[in-house]
Formats: structure tokens, C-alpha cells, sequence
């Protein structure tokens, strides 16, 4: 294939982040050497450190929110931007499709291929990432996640391994079909429950990626306290009336 044979890079990638300026960098170059990637939008949502400045000197373009507004509406405002750019595009036929992506993921940020290319060869509207175990010690005891699974399983038939990855790979169709999206933590969910409700086809990808995750401190409950009320309210929202997580059945 000659240089002019070459098609365009056709997807975006979006980073939401808070208070992310000592990874963002690495993500953010990490992501840029993705071959079906030639956008990479970092929504800084309410950081109080140099986030922004950390993302842009690694060559993200970046647009952000006054104060935190979750991740739901970074990921509305990624995709606004994204629009907004195309439309200054003439050359541009089609819409990029949109790899959304966390901002701690740093240099695993390249192993994203898997998530994309499903995605470019038309074979799904909707990836998620299947990540492996994690190398940072702590997290909890899996109810937020009980609670995601059973839902997305009692809405659709289908009970997905990780249904909270962040990570995933949309074409535009699939993320326009989406909207609005399910507010906060519980936008994973209403996402997979939303598309697969329409007939998208969503699949689950393994991925190398590795980031945080979450203590067993206060902060780190209470973390995971608003991610099971924000995934409630997007079942319930749908008409899905969750079962009581086995674990606390039997007590």
C-alpha cells in the first residue's frame, strides 16, 4: 500500500481526569503511538493540580469543567469536543469512533489495540476491556460490581466479567444512541444496558492495562458507597430491580 493508500487514523481517544498530573503525561503519549488513533482529548473535570498543563505538554488537546462534574458529563463533553473539532475537518468523510480511557493507566495506555480493533473492522459497535489482575494491593469486597453484573444480566440476558471497565471502544452511532448518559459511576452500566437493549453489538476484549486501584481506607469506602448508589440508580432508572448480592443473603 502506497502512503497515499493509507487510510486515516478513525478514532479519538477521550482521558477523562481528576487530579491525575503525575500520570497523565505517560497516558496521554502512550495513547498518541496507537496507530487508529490521531486525537487524543484529556477532560480535565475539576482538578486542583496541573492536570491540564501535564496533558497538554504531552500533546493532548485539552478542555476541561470549572468544578468536578463526574464522569459521565467528561465523557458527553470529550465527545462534544471531539464533534467540534471535526466540524473544522474538510477533509473528513466519517466521525472517528471514541476510545474512552482512564487517565492512570499511563504506559499500559499502548496496549489498547485489542479494545480498538473490533471497533475499525465493523465486527462490534461496543468493546469493553477485560483487564488482569491488578499489581496494586487493597480494593473491596466486590458488591458494587455484584450489583453491576446481576443488573446488566437480569436487563439483558448477558452478564459481562467486568462491567464497570472504563475502558472501552465505541463507534458514534453507538455513543449518540447512548445519550444521555447515565450519571457518574453508574455510566458503565446504563451504557451496556442501553446498547445492548438496541441491538448493538458489545463484546468483551482482554487488555493489558494496569491503574489504580482503590484502598480499603474511609475515603476508599465512601469512594465505593457513591459508586453503588450511582449504579442503582442507573438499574433502576432502566427498570431493573437488582437482587440482593448473594453474600449479603446469607447473613
Amino acid at each position: 500500500m502506497t502512503n497515499d493508500e493509507t487510510p486515516t487514523p478513525d478514532v479519538a481517544a477521550i482521558i477523562p481526569a481528576k487530579d491525575e498530573r503525575e500520570r497523565i503525561g505517560a497516558t496521554v503519549t502512550a495513547t498518541r503511538s496507537l496507530p487508529s488513533v490521531d486525537l487524543v482529548v484529556v477532560v480535565d473535570d475539576g482538578s486542583a493540580d496541573d492536570t491540564a498543563t501535564a496533558a497538554s505538554e504531552a500533546g493532548a488537546v485539552v478542555v476541561g469543567h470549572s468544578r468536578n462534574r463526574g464522569k459521565a458529563a467528561a465523557m458527553e463533553t470529550g465527545a462534544t469536543a471531539v464533534a467540534a473539532i471535526e466540524a473544522r475537518e474538510p477533509a473528513r468523510t466519517a466521525p472517528r469512533a471514541l476510545l474512552f480511557l482512564d487517565g492512570d493507566l499511563e504506559e499500559t495506555a499502548a496496549n489498547a489495540h485489542p479494545l480498538v480493533e473490533p471497533i475499525v473492522d465493523g465486527t462490534a459497535d461496543m468493546t469493553i476491556a477485560v483487564l488482569p489482575a491488578q499489581r496494586s494491593a487493597g480494593g473491596g469486597r466486590g458488591l458494587v460490581v455484584d450489583l453491576a453484573r446481576t443488573g446488566v444480566a437480569r436487563a439483558t440476558g448477558w452478564s459481562p466479567t467486568q462491567p464497570l471497565s472504563g475502558q472501552r471502544c465505541l463507534t458514534r452511532a453507538a455513543f449518540s444512541a447512548a445519550l444521555p448518559l447515565a450519571p457518574g459511576f453508574g455510566v458503565e452500566t446504563g451504557l451496556t444496558i442501553d446498547l445492548l437493549r438496541q441491538g448493538f453489538r458489545v463484546v468483551e476484549v482482554d487488555v493489558q492495562f494496569h491503574h489504580r486501584v482503590t484502598g480499603t481506607d474511609l475515603q476508599a469506602q465512601l469512594h465505593r458507597g457513591r459508586q453503588y448508589a450511582h449504579v442503582l440508580r442507573a438499574l433502576t432508572t432502566r427498570g431493573v430491580r437488582p437482587a440482593l448480592p448473594e453474600r449479603l443473603r446469607r447473613r
